[in-house]
């Protein structure tokens, strides 16, 4: 029923900076970023809702922000790095908790980073 739409990816040298952007098709309670490294697992990146939260790896370098008058979600990323080389997924929960993969209802289609070095 709810459709997410992520965007904003591409190829950026290390120390750069990208957004990312999901809009979504209807209104969920909590939101958030996960990422997937070929051959690795989807993992946390970061999350909001009525609080922001980051994995320790991005903490201080990403910043995660909503529009709602949109209904979008954004993911700032600073001081990129070759290991944030991913696909980012936009994942949305109707509860309170899209910080495990337990707690998403629905993912949008991903977008590539990926980082020089």
């Amino acid at each position: 029923q709810v459709q997410l739409v992520d965007s904003g990816g591409g190829l950026v040298q290390a120390g750069g900076s990208l957004r990312l952007s999901c809009a979504a098709s209807g209104r969920t309670f909590s939101m958030g970023w996960f990422r997937q490294a070929p051959g690795k697992e989807r993992e946390f990146v970061a999350a909001i809702s009525v609080r922001t939260t980051y994995s320790d790896s991005v903490k201080g370098r990403f910043i995660i922000s909503r529009d709602n008058a949109k209904n979008t979600v954004y993911l700032q990323m600073n001081s990129l790095k070759p290991e944030d080389t991913a696909v980012y997924y936009c994942a949305a929960a109707r509860a309170l908790d899209v910080t495990t993969l337990n707690g998403v209802d629905y993912w949008g289609q991903g977008t590539q980073v990926t980082v020089s070095s």
